[in-house]
């Protein structure tokens, strides 16, 4: 069976915008510029679309899987259900360990597994430096998104459309 290529998305700060708090109400679920674009020519590409996001805020108790899924139910509705799969680390280290949550790379590592996923030919795309580790950790080319000082990270990009343009330029 061939190997797919797929681009890993991080949620707040990639697919919508980071408000500095947890979000997970959907009237508080606002996507970046340029999402559906992005994601859209991304899968004329070929490649899959998968989220791998750290949702921390479910250990604290700040929110409920059901309000979570309410904003994930609006990110695929918004994203023209071109998302192939969400992957999502409930856990945060001020209250348990967890290997799925990033800069840990086991959400990574299980979508490559259960899909079938060339990693040399897959991309991350996130807008901290623990993605960019994750995406290392299993040999995923990274690019950093959002107000980054210059050279904070290899590969740089100001949003998803500009870093889907770029993915599609290197293929």
């Amino acid at each position: 069976m061939t190997k797919q290529k797929c681009v890993f998305l991080d949620r707040d700060g990639v697919l919508n915008v980071e408000r500095g708090d947890y979000t997970y109400l959907p009237e508080d679920f606002i996507l970046e510029e340029k999402v559906p674009e992005a994601l859209a020519l991304l899968k004329q590409r070929d490649f899959l679309l998968i989220v791998v996001t750290n949702q921390g805020g479910l250990a604290k108790g700040l929110f409920t899987r059901a309000q979570m899924e309410a904003c994930h139910q609006k990110l695929l509705q918004n994203g023209n259900y071109l998302i192939d799969a969400i992957y999502y680390a409930p856990s945060h280290p001020a209250i348990s360990a967890s290997l799925s949550r990033k800069p840990d790379s086991l959400m990574l590592e299980k979508a490559i597994a259960k899909f079938n996923i060339s990693p040399t030919e897959s991309w991350l795309v996130g807008d901290q430096l623990r993605d960019m580790q994750a995406a290392g950790k299993v040999g995923v080319k990274g690019i950093l998104v959002g107000p980054h000082a210059p050279e904070t990270y290899v590969r740089q990009q100001q949003n998803l459309w500009e870093a889907a343009r770029f993915i599609i330029a290197q293929a």
